[in-house]
């Protein structure tokens, strides 16, 4: 299953979208999780929560599912 996240800023951490889709609900568990080495950020293992994704990025999950940022400015 695909899910697209738009995003109004230039860029959302993995952890904070972790976080936003109820994945985990704290900083703490968002390290442990990643810890486990299971996400992949365009197609290559991530594990730092810090890592900046922007409009287009897509993140797949340990169950397979695909979250895709999108770009959430509203048109000027």
């Amino acid at each position: 299953m695909e899910r697209i996240v738009p995003i109004r800023t230039e860029f959302i951490t993995l952890g904070q979208l972790l976080k936003l889709i109820d994945m985990v609900g704290s900083g703490s568990e968002v390290k442990i999780l990643l810890g486990q080495g299971r996400f992949r950020v365009n197609g290559e293992f991530e594990d730092r929560r810090g890592r900046k994704l922007r409009p287009g990025d897509f993140v797949t999950l340990p169950n397979r599912d695909v979250v895709r940022i999108g770009d959430g400015a509203s048109p000027g």
